[in-house]
């Protein structure tokens, strides 16, 4: 099954490469940040008619860890142009693509390559408390694979030591993949006000939507009326809401680790407040 899954998924990519140059490209991209609800956005958003997800899958990843293979490789991923106006004289209103790949908010170079590949392009980022998205990377980075270290306190002691140099190497060498830079940084994420700073100065602060995760799920009709403004698509309807990609909630953080780490976060969340309009749903 897995292999026969494969085999589609390779014959839909060669044939989306024949026909990229007849393929639209984003308008709007959810950037990151990682295990705050992306996917859960992204499922909702794509029920909207004029709002087309990527042909194949969610995160296509080509500003971070596939921009060797070049433009056209990315355009094949997203619908024809044909596709696009159907839907378009339907609803009579532009139809806009998107897509999302939680890494492009932290990779180093992501933000560069996305502003010239893509003008125009707007950004959406989500944020949550960042000791809880911690707690919930590194439990699904175990659960993945991708992580060796079983106790949370053991892989946050780890991390300076497995990130040193990872943005050098990855600002040096482009086309480089750090595996520690993608799967191990646990507080480095979290450090929200420092991505988002670095992609104003590359968009601008109006094409850059920042959203508090908690709010999303707790009132998620306001938040999407947010995001279709932002967007100026018309709402026509509310989807199904649920949440996706979720994990069995891990162990709690031990009382005195999440005071120390909120400590060292209280003033990375304070820089959010202009982003947010507000001051994060974590501090209040």
């Amino acid at each position: 099954m897995r292999a026969m899954k494969a085999s589609v998924l390779s014959l839909s990519r060669a044939t989306g490469r024949l026909t990229s140059g007849a393929r639209v490209l984003p308008s709007f991209i959810i950037a990151g940040a990682q295990r705050c609800g992306t996917t859960s956005l992204y499922r909702a958003l794509a029920q909207h008619p004029l709002l087309l997800k990527p042909v194949l899958h969610k995160g296509v990843h080509y500003f971070d860890v596939g921009y060797w293979r070049g433009l056209s490789w990315y355009q094949a991923h997203f619908p024809l142009r044909m596709s696009a106006g159907l839907v378009e004289h339907r609803y009579g209103s532009r139809a806009l693509a998107f897509e999302s790949s939680p890494y492009y908010l932290f990779h180093p170079l992501a933000g560069e390559r996305i502003a010239a590949d893509l003008p125009g392009v707007r950004l959406i980022v989500l944020v949550r408390d960042p000791v809880e998205r911690a707690c919930s990377a590194h439990a699904h980075e175990l659960a993945r694979g991708f992580e060796t270290e079983s106790h949370f306190e053991s892989a946050l002691e780890l991390e300076p030591e497995r990130l040193a140099g990872a943005e050098e190497l990855l600002r040096g060498s482009p086309f480089a993949l750090h595996h520690s830079h993608r799967h191990h940084a646990y507080l480095a994420r979290g450090r929200y006000a420092d991505q988002l700073d670095r992609l104003e100065s590359l968009f601008g602060r109006e094409r850059i939507l920042a959203l508090d995760s908690h709010r999303f799920f707790a009132e998620p009709e306001t938040v999407y009326d947010r995001v279709l403004e932002f967007l100026g698509v018309p709402h026509l309807g509310y989807p199904a809401f649920e949440r996706h990609n979720g994990r069995p909630s891990p162990q709690p953080v031990p009382r005195e680790l999440a005071r120390k780490l909120r400590e060292q976060f209280e003033p990375y969340d304070a820089r959010l407040v202009r982003w947010l309009g507000g001051e994060p749903s974590w501090r209040r």
